[in-house]
């Protein structure tokens, strides 16, 4: 738990405010690396966690960018409205869950909207590593994009790709033919909303890039149809516990309210914070952290989220 200061506040785009954080005690921060986020603890009461943008090198300030939902469940819309610059705040240390690939000879950084805030600090990396990359950023128009203007002068500008949708089908992003071409050493990262990321994601698919070759960060998890929950049952290995986990109520919430500790942070498994080793039964995923691949072993699970298609799951705790 770090205290730090809202040194400066900006609207960079409609909808979308930069909060520029700065150590209380004027210490430096803890070191960050590309693709990392920090926990907030918004005036709302709820916890957010938002990516880092500025240089990993930076250790005087950390910068986040956050977007007004209109659906925000408080967060957000406590961001823009009661946070003000000088205003104090209690985050976490920098977590990341969405790293470059420390093989890739190649990184393609495409961002959606908002997506752009972990893309950013990946591109001040790469090009100060003098790695090849290029950064592809799709917005519905000019006003709606954040960080316009760090892009067009910063040191990496000649490997950033705008595409603006208002401005013609030429200028939206063609995902089936930038992406059909994988190559060996070729790293895709993908960041935005949900139908902008199943769009990159499914053109990827298509033309076979191979699931170690690409990585994604979601901002908010798909809608569920949870008309059909029922209950069951979770033993606790370690301890031979056993408690029922109601249709209408999440693993991690029953065992929360126990007093069994397990690391959380989104509550949308969307984060991965709370993955937990499953030795029996089969658990229904829900979450978009895992791939596919890794779903199909199910010998792990998001107990903040996903449920289980047997009646009792066994999990290593």
């Amino acid at each position: 738990m770090l205290r730090v200061k809202v040194s400066h506040k900006h609207l960079v785009a409609d909808d979308i405010c930069s909060f520029e954080l700065s150590p209380v005690d004027e210490q430096i921060l803890p070191a960050f690396t590309a693709g990392a986020h920090i926990d907030v603890w918004t005036p709302a009461g709820t916890v957010r966690q938002y990516s880092l943008c500025n240089h990993p090198e930076e250790r005087h300030r950390y910068l986040i960018g956050v977007l007004r939902d209109p659906h925000s469940r408080g967060g957000s819309q406590a961001m823009h409205e009661l946070v003000q610059e000088g205003q104090e705040l209690t985050i976490s240390a920098p977590r990341n869950l969405f790293p470059l690939s420390p093989d890739g000879k190649k990184h393609l950084l495409i961002a959606g909207g908002i997506g752009i805030t972990p893309m950013l600090a990946m591109a001040y990396e790469l090009s100060q590593r003098g790695v090849d990359f290029e950064l592809h950023y799709c917005f519905r128009a000019k006003a709606k994009a954040a960080f316009i203007d760090v892009l067009e002068s910063a040191p990496f500008a000649r490997n950033v790709v705008l595409h603006d949708d208002s401005a013609g089908p030429d200028a939206a992003l063609n995902a089936s033919l930038l992406l059909q071409s994988p190559v060996t050493g070729v790293h895709l990262y993908v960041c935005g909303p949900g139908g902008f990321m199943d769009y990159i994601l499914k053109a990827a698919e298509a033309a076979h890039w191979p699931q170690e070759q690409v990585h994604r960060e979601f901002f908010a998890a798909a809608p569920v149809d949870q008309t059909g929950d029922q209950a069951f049952e979770v033993v606790l290995a370690r301890s031979s516990l056993t408690f029922q986990i109601p249709a209408d109520r999440s693993v991690f919430e029953v065992l929360d309210e126990a007093g069994i500790e397990i690391q959380s942070s989104c509550e949308q498994g969307i984060c991965g914070s709370c993955m937990t080793q499953v030795l029996e039964g089969t658990p229904d995923h829900r979450d978009q952290f895992m791939t596919k691949a890794e779903h199909a072993l199910n010998d792990q699970f998001t107990p903040c989220c996903s449920r289980a298609k047997t009646p009792r799951l066994v999990l290593d705790l």
